[in-house]
């Protein structure tokens, strides 16, 4: 989780977690010149995508951040099927919240307000297309605000889901809320105490849990939502509260961790939810990580465990796509941004088609040689 960006040494941007102070820039690397604000990918899907921002309360509980606060307040982006073509782009960020995070993450390569101006795909606050469709849950990961999935919010969209992506206040470095008040992250404070990896996932299962409890009411567009299929999804410490939101609440039908590092207790009885881990080398089995080795063992029902050759921790989300825009560059052997890109759209979506929709997914049972980067754990990631 407290993986660090350096600017000009070319590890990637936007790191899991950056609260210590960032690398020094290194005196031998070429300078180089920012390309332009980013464009996100092409949705693959077949519908056109709309998005829209929810701003709930939870008045039952304290921040668990901010002292001074006595309800938990978050932000929730909305991507979600439309027929709309026309209309305004939804912005990817705010310019403060661009400026937060970059220079959070020690980033000085390019302006300040640069992923403000990234291009996205979705038509801001189209009206919703009709139909029901099955709900995704994403979180991402920690300092990091919900914008950083948006290439995948996006595409899972366009293939017929809802997706409800979580800021979770005060847990990165930007969170605007409609006031115009900005939660920075209060929560880098405690990045080093004993137990701050399980308080942040169960903190961040209870939001998820409200925010399940709020969309029927707060959203208009919520008859959407098919609510017999739910699913969660997230990033680093996200992929983790992705596992502790599936043990906690059983509305949640099924769960991917992207290369999270888990700290929920599952039951010694098993959980039977399909899962989905997908990472890098650092998650094969008996590596510098163990918790997946500890997990995979009570995972009682289908379940798969994933390895993609060429990633690092950022790779599953828009961090590789956004490293020109902000004159970054790539880490040697990693994947392109665009292939990191497919790879996660396409494994997270034949996990969600095969459990949301009843959609078998051969692609989910051996390895493919269209896609070679991902080995299949315990059995081949070792090759990885």
């Amino acid at each position: 989780m407290r993986q660090i960006l350096a600017v000009a040494a070319g590890l990637a941007v936007l790191a899991a977690s950056a609260c210590s102070a960032p690398a020094p820039p290194r005196s031998d690397a070429p300078p180089v010149t920012p390309a332009g604000p980013a464009a996100l990918p092409a949705p693959t899907g077949p519908h056109l995508v709309g998005s829209t921002a929810l701003y709930l309360k939870d008045t039952s509980r304290p921040d668990p951040w901010n002292l001074d606060a006595d309800a938990r307040e978050l932000k929730v982006t909305l991507w979600y099927p439309t027929e709309q073509r026309d209309g305004r782009r939804a912005p990817y960020m705010t310019p403060k919240e661009s400026e937060l995070l970059l220079k959070g993450t020690g980033i000085a390569s390019a302006p300040y307000d640069t992923l403000s101006k990234t291009r996205t795909n979705a038509i801001e606050d189209a009206g919703p297309a009709g139909g029901k469709f099955p709900l995704v849950v994403l979180s991402p990961g920690f300092t990091k605000p919900m914008s950083t999935l948006t290439s995948l919010a996006e595409d899972l969209a366009s293939r017929g889901y809802v997706v409800a992506g979580i800021d979770h206040a005060y847990e990165s470095y930007a969170t605007t809320f409609p006031d115009g008040r900005v939660a920075e992250c209060l929560a880098c404070d405690s990045d080093t105490d004993p137990g701050f990896g399980t308080g942040v996932v169960q903190g961040r299962a209870a939001d998820v849990s409200f925010v399940l409890d709020q969309l029927p009411s707060k959203w208009g567009g919520s008859a959407l939502i098919d609510r017999s299929r739910i699913a969660m999804a997230g990033q680093s410490i996200g992929g983790a509260a992705a596992l502790a939101a599936l043990v906690k609440d059983p509305r949640i039908r099924a769960g991917i961790d992207m290369d999270g590092t888990t700290y929920a207790r599952i039951p010694k009885t098993g959980l039977s939810k399909p899962f989905l881990f997908m990472g890098t080398k650092q998650h094969i089995p008996g590596g510098p990580d163990n918790s997946w080795d500890r997990d995979w063992k009570l995972l009682t029902g289908w379940k798969r465990w994933l390895v993609l050759t060429g990633t690092e921790h950022t790779s599953f989300t828009d961090s590789p796509l956004l490293a020109d825009a902000l004159a970054i560059k790539p880490l040697p052997g990693t994947l392109p941004a665009a292939r990191a890109a497919e790879l996660t759209r396409t494994y997270v979506a034949a996990f969600l088609d095969q459990h949301l929709k009843s959609q078998r997914q051969p692609l989910l049972d051996v390895p493919s040689s269209r896609y070679p980067e991902a080995k299949f754990c315990p059995a081949t990631c070792a090759q990885s």
